[in-house]
C-alpha cells in the first residue's frame, strides 16, 4: 500500500475515533496493551532481526535505543494503561462565555484528525505515538527508521489487533510501509490529509520537516542541555546531578550535553566531577565520559574542546565542559548555544536561581534537579509525543492535551446580528 492510500485511510477513519467516546477509547487502548503482551514473543523475533541487521552501523548506544526484551515490552505496555487511565481532553470546555444577548459561547476542546509522526531507532515511540493519538481522538500515521522498521510492523500490527477487536477500524493506527525519504516527504507534503506532523529524532530529520513541512509541524527534540554548577552549589549534590544528566541514558534527548562552572570552584569541583565520571566509572567497569574542555577546564579534565563541541547533542558519553565567572555569563553562554529544551542550575542562592530561571527561554529549566525529568511520564502526562522546543502551539512534553485543537460552540434561542 502507498503512503498516499495509507493517508486517505486514515482520513476517512479520522472521524469515527473523533466522536468516539472516552469508554470506547479507553477499551481500544487496553485491547492494544494487551495485544503487544500476547505478541510478546513475534515482537522480539522482529527486533532480532532488526538489531542483526544494525550491529556494525550503529553506535552501541544508538543499539540500545533500538533494542527490545519481554520487560521493555511491559513497559510499552503498562504506558499504554497509564494513557488509558489519563483524562479524556476531547469534550473538555476550556472556557465559557455568556454574552448580554444570552449566546453561551463555550471554547471546547475537540481532536486535530491525522498525526503523523516521523521518528527513527525507537522502537517505544510506535506504541507511545499510538496510545497519546487514541486517547485524544487522533488517527496516526507512524514513519518509523529503516533500523527498526520489523520491530515497529510487528507493534503495529498487535495494536491493530486490538482496534479490531473493540470494534474500530485497522486504519486508525498505520505503519508507512515506504523507509525511504519519499514517504518522509509525501507526509510533509500530505495537505488535505495530515494536521498535524510531529518529527522526533537528531536534528537532520527536524530540519528536513521544518524546512520542507507544507502540513502543519511541530519542532522536537533536539537537546543541547546544560547544567550550570555556580559558586554557591553543593557540590556532592551537583556531582550526582551531571552524572545522572549524562550517563543514565545519554542517547536520549534530555540528556545533559554542556557543563558549566563558576570558575571560583572549578578547581575544587572538576577533579571530583572527573573521578565521578571517568575514573570511578572506568573502575566500575562502565564507559566513563569524556570531557571536552575550555583552556581553563582541560587542566582538569583532560582534552581540549573543538569549535562545535559545544553546539553538538552527542548522544553518548561526552560532555562539553566550559569555565564562567558568573551566572549572567552561564545564561548568555546557553542563550547563545541552546537548543531551547531543559536547562539546570544547581545553587543554594535564591537570587542565583531567579536570575537563572527569568533569563533562560528554554522549555524546562530545572533548579537543583537533573535535566532528565522531562519527560510526559515525569511530568504526569502518561507517555510523550515528544519534547516541542517551540512556543507554537505546544512547548515541552506533549501529552493528551497537546493533541488537540479547540473549536468554539456557540448556542443560542434565536439570537439575529
Amino acid at each position: 500500500m502507498t503512503t498516499r492510500e495509507q493517508m486517505q485511510l486514515a482520513k476517512q477513519a479520522s472521524p469515527l475515533l473523533a466522536c468516539a467516546d472516552t469508554l470506547l477509547k479507553n477499551n481500544a487502548l487496553l485491547a492494544m496493551a494487551q495485544s503487544l503482551l500476547d505478541g510478546t514473543s513475534d515482537i522480539l523475533a522482529a527486533n532480532a532481526a532488526d538489531m542483526e541487521k544494525a550491529r556494525g552501523t550503529i553506535s552501541e548506544v544508538m543499539l540500545d535505543r533500538l533494542a527490545l526484551n519481554e520487560s521493555r515490552i511491559a513497559a510499552m505496555a503498562e504506558g499504554i494503561r497509564q494513557v488509558a487511565a489519563l483524562p479524556d481532553p476531547v469534550g473538555e470546555v476550556l472556557a465559557r462565555e455568556v454574552r448580554p444577548n444570552g449566546l453561551v459561547i463555550e471554547k471546547t476542546a475537540v481532536a486535530l484528525g491525522v498525526i503523523a509522526i516521523i521518528y527513527e531507532s525507537r522502537p517505544n515511540v510506535t506504541s507511545d505515538a499510538a496510545a497519546l493519538c487514541i486517547k485524544s481522538g487522533n488517527a496516526c500515521i507512524l514513519r518509523g527508521g529503516k533500523e527498526a522498521f520489523h520491530s515497529a510492523s510487528a507493534i503495529t500490527k498487535a495494536m491493530q489487533q486490538g482496534l479490531v477487536s473493540v470494534g474500530l477500524p485497522a486504519q486508525l493506527v498505520q505503519l508507512v510501509q515506504d523507509t525511504t525519504r519519499n514517504s518522509a516527504n509525501e507526509l510533509m507534503q500530505g495537505v488535505g490529509y495530515i494536521d498535524l506532523l510531529i518529527p522526533r529524532g537528531g536534528a537532520g530529520l527536524i530540519r528536513a520537516c521544518t524546512e520542507n513541512a507544507k502540513v502543519p509541524c511541530i519542532q522536537t527534540g533536539t537537546g543541547i542541555c546544560h547544567i550550570y554548577v555556580d559558586r554557591s552549589a553543593d557540590l556532592e549534590m551537583a556531582v550526582r546531578i551531571i552524572e545522572n544528566a549524562k550517563t543514565s541514558r545519554p542517547s536520549v534527548c534530555n540528556a545533559a550535553e554542556v557543563c558549566l562552572v563558576h570558575r571560583e570552584i572549578a578547581g575544587v569541583f572538576l577533579p571530583m566531577l572527573k573521578e565521578a565520571l571517568v575514573d570511578r566509572r572506568a573502575a566500575e567497569g562502565k564507559v566513563p565520559v569524556e570531557f571536552r574542555a575550555d583552556e581553563e577546564a582541560v587542566n582538569y579534565l583532560g582534552i581540549p574542546a573543538g569549535e562545535t563541541d559545544f553546539d553538538t547533542e552527542f548522544l553518548d558519553y561526552k560532555m562539553a565542559v566550559r569555565t564562567v565567572s558568573s551566572v549572567e555569563e552561564a545564561i548568555s553562554h546557553i542563550r547563545a548555544h541552546s537548543t531551547g529544551h531543559s536547562e539546570a542550575i544547581v545553587t543554594a542562592d535564591d537570587a542565583a536561581a531567579r536570575n537563572f530561571i527569568q533569563g533562560i527561554d528554554s522549555a524546562a529549566v530545572y533548579v537543583n534537579a537533573s535535566t532528565r525529568f522531562t519527560d510526559g511520564g515525569e511530568f504526569g502526562l502518561g507517555c510523550e509525543m515528544g519534547i516541542s522546543t517551540q512556543k507554537l502551539h505546544a512547548r515541552g512534553p506533549m501529552g493528551l492535551r497537546e493533541l488537540t485543537t479547540y473549536q468554539y460552540i456557540v448556542r443560542g434561542n434565536g439570537q439575529i446580528r
